[in-house]
């Protein structure tokens, strides 16, 4: 071999092998440094609540789940157009208990699908 190629092969062998290892190196490094840097932030960090902090049961029990239907409001009708802060409520429309309870049911005639049962169109 001549003293060329003797050199580029040392050189090759030199980026092959040693950047890797120094790329490596400063991954590892970052990767302790992110570490290091978590556990000092949550150290500064409130430790949990202590058992006499935590929420407790109203005295009554638990809260049940109320059900109930809606009805909207009617929109004002005027010649303007309307915005929120023209609306009763600014925006926040409010409701009231609705007369009938009882939620609609299926029609039996239905399968409850959009265009279901039909021959489609032909």
């Amino acid at each position: 071999m001549d003293r060329e190629a003797t050199q580029l092969a040392l050189s090759g062998a030199v980026v092959g092998g040693v950047v890797p290892f120094l790329v490596g190196l400063v991954l590892v490094g970052g990767l302790i440094w992110a570490v290091w840097w978590g556990r000092r932030v949550r150290a500064q960090e409130p430790g949990p609540p202590r058992p006499e902090e935590q929420p407790r049961l109203p005295d009554s029990g638990p809260v049940g789940e109320v059900r109930e239907r809606r009805d909207p409001a009617e929109m004002p009708r005027g010649d303007h157009r309307l915005t929120s802060h023209r609306l009763p409520g600014h925006g926040n429309s409010p409701t009231r208990r609705a007369a009938r309870q009882k939620p609609p049911t299926w029609n039996e005639n239905n399968g409850g699908g959009h265009d279901s049962g039909g021959p489609g169109r032909t």
